[in-house]
């Protein structure tokens, strides 16, 4: 008798009228506008505008849907084209089956493009959305316990999931909650990588080299524990293989990458500091400010310095002579006399 489990909703879909609301789509897209938005953070922090992220996203969403979707329905074709199944169902994506090994593929070749027209080196663009990618998985594997799939072995743990329904093989039960260990260690791996970019520096697409290998390691030991209908080569399950040689990669990248581009990129986005957007908006609107500043007080001095030249070259007015106090006849009238009286004294002597 099980004392604990997590509980298993008892319908993936909620209808809003005739609308379907579908919990595996909702996670989807919550997953997406969170990797979007701590992408953005990231890029606006690394010198790039604000709004790119999410201008290449709008490329990079659309073929990774489509490229999971591929991955899914080629590695379990039985699902969909064996004997009294109907191949439509390949197509209703919101019944789950998206494979993030095809979703990370297409979904790079959709970020080529959008990179590509607007200038942007590629492997800058991965380095910033590269946590955002590991929290989108990881709000996204929830959407596996809304359609009751993703399990590991029975267990009786206390974190245990139950599963009540019965459809495509199921067997109802209490199971290993292999989308919850899933989603967890996709935070890890987020908070990891976020660490690691800030403590050495990482550029030139290692962080998102250290995000596949950090997610490879955990989905290894993950997939070995899910019991659901897979192909198997030599034992394991194929994308036990998958994980192991994509990690391999990517550890071989992060090493040749750090001997023949060490260091991170000086700019990641051409023109962001001075060429249109809100940062050179910014920057613009404060150099106007500066050089309005400037001029003002160039002005300010020219005035100056041209009052100053006027007083300076201003002539002097001559002092007015003061006036004889006892007579209003000049001095020099008193001066005649006095030499008249002396010469008239000299003719008497």
């Amino acid at each position: 008798m099980e004392l604990a489990y997590i509980p298993s909703p008892s319908s993936g879909v909620l209808y809003l009228g005739p609308v379907p609301l579908r919990g595996y789509a909702f996670c989807i897209i919550i997953g997406v506008f969170v990797a979007v938005w701590l992408g953005n953070k990231r890029w606006i922090a690394r010198g790039g505008r604000a709004g790119t992220v999410a201008d290449i996203a709008v490329w990079a969403v659309p073929f990774g849907l489509v490229g999971g979707r591929l991955y899914h329905v080629v590695t379990d074709y039985q699902l969909y084209f064996s004997e009294g199944r109907d191949w439509v169902d390949a197509f209703k994506i919101w019944e789950g089956g998206l494979g993030i090994w095809g979703a990370i593929a297409l979904g790079a070749l959709g970020a080529w493009i959008g990179c590509r027209r607007r200038g942007i080196p590629l492997p800058a663009y991965a380095d910033a959305i590269a946590p955002g990618i590991a929290i989108a998985q990881a709000i996204g594997r929830w959407g596996n316990w809304f359609n009751q799939e993703l399990y590991g072995r029975e267990t009786d743990l206390p974190w245990a999931v139950e599963i009540t329904s019965s459809a495509d093989g199921r067997m109802p039960g209490t199971y290993h909650p292999t989308f919850l260990y899933e989603s967890l260690w996709c935070v890890g791996v987020a908070l990891l990588v976020i660490w690691a970019d800030r403590r050495f520096t990482l550029g030139h697409g290692r962080a998102f080299a250290l995000y596949v290998a950090g997610y490879c390691a955990g989905r290894f030991w993950i997939e070995y524990m899910r019991v659901d209908e897979a192909h198997h080569i030599l034992g394991l399950r194929l994308n036990n293989w998958t994980a192991v040689l994509v990690f391999l990669l990517a550890v071989l990248y992060i090493v040749l990458s750090a001997r023949k581009r060490p260091g991170r990129e000086a700019v990641v986005e051409p023109g962001a500091g001075d060429g249109e957007g809100p940062a050179a908006d910014a920057k613009k609107t404060d150099g106007d400010a500066a050089a309005g500043k400037a001029d003002a007080s160039a002005e300010d001095a020219k005035t100056d310095d041209a009052t100053d030249t006027d007083e300076s070259e201003k002539p002097e007015k001559p002092e007015k002579p003061e006036k004889p106090q006892n007579s209003g006849e000049p001095e020099g009238a008193d001066e005649a006399e006095g030499s008249k009286d002396g010469a008239g004294s000299a003719k008497k002597g």
